[in-house]
Parts: C-alpha cells; structure tokens; sequence
C-alpha cells in the first residue's frame, strides 16, 4: 500500500496540481491587494469618497457607524461593501487566467505548422488525381485552366 501510495504522490500531475494550489494562492493574494490597495479607493473616490469595505446594513437597528465597531459589538451586518471588493476581484481573476490561457495557446500554435494545403487535384475531364501544379492533365491530356 505505501508504494501505490508513493507513486500516487510522485506522479506529474500531482505534483502539477500542488504547483498550482500554490502559485493560485499567491496569485490570489496579488489581486486581492490589488482590487483593495490600488483599484477600490479610486472607484469610492469617484463614486463620492464611498469606502466598499465599510458598507453594510446593520440589521440590529443600533445605527453603528462603522462596519468594524458593529462586529466588535457582535450584530449581525450584511457587509455588501465587502461583497462588491470580492466579485471585482473574481472579474479580475478570471479575465487574468483568461488572458493567459490566451496567451499560452497562441505560443502553443506558434509551435504548431500550419496544416498542409492539398497537393492533388482533380482533373475536370477525366476525373484522375493530377498534381495540384499540373497545367495539363498527364492522362487524357486536356489543358487545364
């Protein structure tokens, strides 16, 4: 059991995966900084100096003035400031891996040949193969156009 358990472990695409649990979670940190740091703050300027993180709808009715006190305090909130940060930052993710998967299967064609066009056709007299470069048929002898 500990050797079929090993050559699980070991296999390339375990690895693969553990490869990119990793670099999903720091990429996953990189946009999320940059929705909350660099994108959020401009967008709440603009919109009235709104700040996203401190938006909710305090359902206990004590009219706490920030999202943090009312936690401190325990109400429950339904933090839809906190809701729009994470939905940009999930736009921004997949338009990322979107963009790289783009990226990478254009490299992949480049690598690719193009398919290669036909080398035969067909004689319209006589219906045989000819060469595509042929300008008379080497069976019946017509000229062809």
């Amino acid at each position: 059991m500990w050797k079929e358990y090993k050559a699980f472990l070991v296999r390339g695409n375990i690895v693969d995966l553990a490869v990119a649990v990793v670099v999903g979670g720091a990429f996953s940190a990189i946009v999320t900084s940059l929705v909350n740091d660099i994108l959020m703050p401009p967008i709440g300027l603009f919109l009235a100096e709104v700040d996203f993180s401190n938006l909710f709808i305090d359902l206990s009715g004590e009219g706490y003035t920030s999202l943090v006190e009312a936690q401190v305090a325990g109400a429950a909130t339904i933090n839809y400031g906190l809701f729009i940060s994470t939905v940009i930052t999930f736009l921004i993710s997949a338009t990322a891996v979107f963009l790289l998967l783009r990226a990478m299967r254009a490299i992949e064609s480049l690598d690719k040949e193009p398919p290669a066009g036909p080398t035969t056709k067909e004689c319209p007299y006589c219906i045989t193969s000819i060469s595509i470069k042929a300008t008379r048929c080497p069976n019946c002898t017509s000229q062809l156009g």
